[in-house]
């Protein structure tokens, strides 16, 4: 099947400091992200994981090398590009949720689409549609200091889904949850992506929640080193990315 190319990455490479002083995090990376895909990034610490993703997700800029998110090169996009790029191809899904505490919500989930314009008839429809596939349809109304970690996070990840993005960048999304609180959003998350809403790109130390992905790449001094892909079964695919982790020292906390 041809599926649609949202993110292509050509030699990917970005140092830091003076000549002569540099570091260099990433080594020339390669990566394709097709719209079906569930990509979850691993690696020991310092290995590059959280650069990478602060220059998919625009945050950053490469030394040298291309990012092409939906055939545009964002490392070559003006600031008024990457803006409209952020609004309207990317989500962002991070640890701590970033909820506003005076909204509602239903209102913190609509909220990109009310920045835009967007009627409020569409909002509320299309944040329903969300709440009802992430298990939120009864806390709408209710405010983030009165729901839990896990449906807080729940909805942060509504909020990323609600402008219809290209890929979904998710930055440890688990991190602050309890185990059952992580199981329950990475089961939205495939689920999201199973019915074709978007590419997800996850950074995660975490083989369990890892396990969820379609597709591990494993990070270690700037280079991907591996690709595991998921077979039929889950746990099985778990145990591959445990002896992966262990191979590798076993240090693979998020940096």
């Amino acid at each position: 099947m041809n599926e649609k190319k949202v993110v292509e990455i050509k030699n990917l490479m970005k140092s830091y400091g003076t000549k002569g002083f540099s570091t260099k995090v990433l080594k020339g990376i390669d990566l394709e992200i097709c719209r079906n895909d569930f990509i979850a990034i691993m690696g020991p610490s310092g290995s590059g994981k959280t650069t990478l993703l602060n220059i998919l997700s625009t945050i950053d800029k490469p030394t040298q090398g291309t990012v092409l998110l939906d055939g545009k090169d964002i490392t070559r996009a003006s600031n008024k590009e990457l803006s409209k790029i952020r609004r309207d191809k990317i989500g962002f899904i991070f640890q701590d949720y970033n909820l506003l505490d005076t909204m509602t919500l239903q209102d913190n989930i609509v909220l990109p689409l009310s920045l835009n314009g967007v009627p409020g008839k569409t909002c509320i429809k299309k944040a329903d549609e969300l709440c009802a596939m992430f298990g939120l349809k009864e806390h709408v109304k209710k405010y983030p200091y009165q729901l839990s970690g896990g449906q807080k996070q729940r909805g942060a990840a509504c909020r990323a889904f609600i402008t219809d993005p290209e890929i979904i960048f998710a930055d440890e999304p688990t991190g602050a949850l309890d185990s059952k609180s992580g199981k329950d959003l990475l089961e939205c998350l495939k689920a999201a992506n199973d019915s074709g809403r978007a590419a997800i790109l996850m950074v995660t130390h975490d083989a369990f929640s890892a396990s969820y992905a379609k597709d591990v790449y494993i990070l270690s001094d700037g280079q991907m080193q591996c690709r595991l892909s998921k077979g039929s079964d889950r746990k099985e695919f778990y145990n591959r990315i445990v002896d992966m982790q262990s191979s590798m020292g076993g240090d693979f906390s998020c940096v």
